[in-house]
């Protein structure tokens, strides 16, 4: 059963162990290792959850702050494989946290890797345009981005 509960410093360590390696691709070309890009989004985020599996932490989600002038968040995901078994239920809860993120960010943005296709599936799914590929740090990068429906 998935459960999503507000996120907390212990959930990092059990997550960041067990991340996907395309999450931790993603990590590394934003210049951390997975426990140090979990502990930012835990406290660099406004808005931050983890959803469990059967009561164990396998993902973290949430948006920070890009311009708050603007309404601009800078939305994320990072999870395990486990937590991937389960992409039907998180899309469908996804809608519903999506508009959650919109609530303190009119404009949610982020880049994602050009070989996460199931990634880029889910936020065309929730209504996010995936731009064309730049390259940063030497690995092929798309931006998302989506903006609030009211």
């Amino acid at each position: 059963m998935i459960e999503i509960v507000p996120a907390r410093p212990f959930h990092v360590g059990t997550i960041a162990r067990r991340l996907r390696a395309i999450d931790r691709l993603e990590c590394f070309v934003a210049g951390h290792t997975p426990k140090q890009a979990l502990r930012l989004g835990l406290t660099a985020s406004s808005i931050v959850w983890t959803a469990t599996v059967d009561g164990r932490p396998e993902a973290m989600f949430g948006a920070c702050p890009i311009s708050t002038l603007e309404g601009r968040g800078r939305a994320w995901l990072l999870m395990t494989e486990e937590a991937e078994r389960h992409q039907k239920t998180l899309v469908r809860l996804g809608w519903r946290y999506t508009q959650a993120l919109h609530g303190h960010y009119p404009i949610l943005e982020n880049h994602v890797h050009a070989r996460n296709h199931r990634a880029i599936r889910w936020l065309a799914r929730l209504g996010y345009a995936v731009g064309a590929v730049d390259v940063i740090e030497g690995e092929p990068m798309r931006p998302f981005v989506r903006y609030s429906l009211s």
